[in-house]
């Protein structure tokens, strides 16, 4: 059997690492965070303080590097800032790991005013980050023992991306596409407006760059014996049932290489172990990032005893 490869073609980090750096000073200039009136008009300057974050209901942590991250920027963007920020956690506390209600994530401790001013956009992400986690735990328990992997989608909040898919992988799943540039992924509306797999197809792995997987999408069994074919190095079966995903898997495995199997379309926590028992290597949850729960975490300000 032929090594899989993989459904995108890499993680370029000191992009996303810059990507971050604007998100988050994006962030707090929507929040007008150096510009906090009720701060800057009730809080001594001096007064140092410590924040605590804490959990009120168990989850999967992501996050944690954001918090330094977020107050870095902070004091950049505000020269009135005295000092920097002390950020502090267990060693048991890390992303990936599973918390339990009322646990402690970290404690910062700086300038009253830094922490007040920066306490809303630090719970917004760790929030949203710590619920897409928990989710996708749940889908990646879900599927154990079955070989299928659980993957994201593009279906992300605008701007949010590289934080939402970092939150996938703490909870266990696997990026799909970063963005368009990463991977050739031929979709049923590339199909129509392309002139049919047998037209489309051809086209992209002949004017692919470098070693770009080409994956098509197929909705039938007619589009998937065209997908197969004309050379596509992995599937994407459509809207499908389990039963239909098991016979489209058995029909792809007779291949004399190995292509990988996605499958996407109405998967929830109900019937994902369903879709994973039928043989597909990938199981795509748009759920995980476009309609997640964020977890309940709160910070507790008080004043410094020193």
């Amino acid at each position: 059997m032929q090594a899989q490869r993989p459904l995108r073609t890499g993680y370029n980090v000191d992009w996303h690492s810059r990507r971050l750096t604007t998100l988050l000073e994006n962030a707090l200039a929507e929040d007008r965070a150096t510009h906090d009136v009720t701060t800057l008009a009730t809080i001594d300057p001096q007064l140092r303080a410590a924040a605590t974050i804490m959990t009120k209901e168990p989850c999967v942590l992501a996050g944690l590097g954001a918090v330094a991250r977020t107050i870095q920027i902070y004091e950049v963007m505000n020269p009135d800032v005295i000092g920097h920020a002390e950020v502090t956690s267990h060693i048991e506390v890390f992303d990936g790991v599973q918390l339990h209600a009322k646990q402690a994530i970290a404690v910062i401790r700086h300038q009253a005013r830094v922490l007040l001013s920066c306490e809303r956009v630090i719970l917004n992400l760790l929030q949203r980050m710590c619920g897409i986690a928990t989710e996708t735990r749940k889908f990646v328990d879900a599927v154990a023992g079955t070989g299928a992997r659980i993957l994201d989608t593009r279906k992300t909040v605008p701007g949010l991306r590289s934080l939402d898919k970092y939150a996938v992988r703490c909870g266990g799943g696997k990026n799909h596409r970063i963005d368009l540039a990463d991977g050739i992924l031929i979709k049923n509306n590339h199909i129509d407006l392309g002139g049919g797999i047998p037209v489309v197809l051809p086209k992209a792995l002949q004017n692919r760059g470098g070693d770009q997987p080409v994956e098509a999408e197929v909705r039938n069994p007619t589009e998937l014996e065209q997908a197969l074919e004309y050379g596509a190095e992995a599937i994407l079966l459509d809207n499908m049932t389990p039963q239909q995903v098991r016979e489209c898997v058995a029909r792809v495995r007779r291949q004399p290489k190995h292509i990988l199997v996605e499958v996407s379309g109405g998967i929830t926590l109900q019937n994902v172990r369903a879709y994973a028992d039928a043989g597909a290597d990938y199981l795509s949850v748009g759920a995980l990032t476009h309609s997640v729960r964020a977890v309940d975490l709160n910070m507790r300000i008080t004043q410094a005893l020193y």
